[in-house]
């Protein structure tokens, strides 16, 4: 299962390795929101011009205004994942921690990070600790540490869940991920809440033209769609009571309050993962923890209805 550890979506790899699946693949490995943001709302884009300042400064304006917090504490950045790996080029306090088992890139994010088990939180004292809210592949709602550590919250997930996010602390850095709640992971959009001379320092290492004009008109017209975001609320959550049922009448025991993403954990995860892969559904597995196997929301009925007789 090697080549689908690494991230979710690696479909090329899967086509090549199961070249004779039926119908169309079934895309269950990203804990990506099936159902996207409908970007023609955007309106029209200039591919031909360079992306304009004071449209960034409307796109950070706008995500500010969605996540809650004041506008000159929001940096735009070209995905989240790029953001974390410049963030820990910072001076942060160290040691560096980072919580595990978690994303892969949370490891690779310090050249000097430890990892640091979610029942050993509590007992931080000093440093800097990576964390993410909620986790993933687990889905749950790690506690933040007491006394002086510097966090780094990973909200990836948190558009899905408001409050979940941190409230707001002076000396935290905060990212957030555009694509996985609006379903468009393509648009590569992320966002860094953090204090002034942490985002001054950021800001210089990503340059001029951080994000591209796509992404500021999608994101900006996006955030500012209150409605969409609460309907998706909602409906996501449904969507997720779904497949909490039908795993569950298979025997596997959904875990998480993401409605994104369920994780299962059974001794037959390697063949469970193989066999749904024949079928043409991909899932997410885990090199660290070969009993536990993520599942991304089907998407439709007819999708879910997929999933349970692949299941039986």
């Amino acid at each position: 299962m090697g080549d689908w550890t690494i991230h979710g979506g690696r479909l090329a790899a899967a086509r090549r390795r199961w070249p004779n699946v039926p119908g169309p693949w079934l895309d269950l490995s990203t804990g990506i929101n099936p159902h996207g943001w409908p970007i023609e709302r955007a309106g029209p884009i200039d591919w031909q011009r360079l992306p304009d300042d004071e449209a960034l400064a409307g796109l950070e304006a706008a995500a500010a205004a969605a996540f809650g917090v004041p506008a000159d504490t929001v940096c735009a950045t070209p995905g989240s994942e790029i953001a974390l790996r410049l963030i820990a080029t910072l001076d942060l306090p160290r040691p560096h921690r980072f919580v595990a088992p978690g994303y892969r890139t949370h490891g690779e994010a310090f050249d000097d990070g430890h990892a640091v088990a979610p029942e050993a939180i509590a007992a931080l004292d000093g440093g800097t600790l990576l964390l993410a809210r909620p986790a993933n592949p687990q889905g749950v709602i790690w506690p933040l540490p007491p006394g002086d550590v510097r966090l780094i919250v990973d909200e990836a997930f948190a558009d899905a869940l408001p409050h979940t996010s941190i409230p707001p602390h002076p000396d935290a850095i905060v990212l957030r991920s555009f694509g996985k709640f609006f379903g468009l992971a393509g648009v590569r959009l992320g966002f860094v809440i953090a204090p002034a001379a942490d985002l001054a320092r950021l800001r210089r290492r990503l340059g001029n033209w951080p994000v591209s004009s796509a992404a500021i008109a999608i994101g900006t017209a996006a955030y500012r769609d209150g409605d969409w975001q609460a309907d998706m609320r909602s409906r996501l959550v449904q969507e997720a009571a779904a497949l909490d049922h039908v795993l569950d009448r298979h025997g596997l025991a959904p875990e998480g309050v993401c409605p994104l993403f369920r994780l299962v954990r059974t001794p037959d995860a390697t063949t469970l993962f193989e066999q749904l892969a024949g079928r043409g559904i991909l899932t997410r597995p885990f090199d660290h923890a070969p009993d536990w196997l993520r599942f991304g929301l089907p998407g439709s009925a007819d999708a879910l209805d997929r999933l349970d007789q692949a299941l039986g």
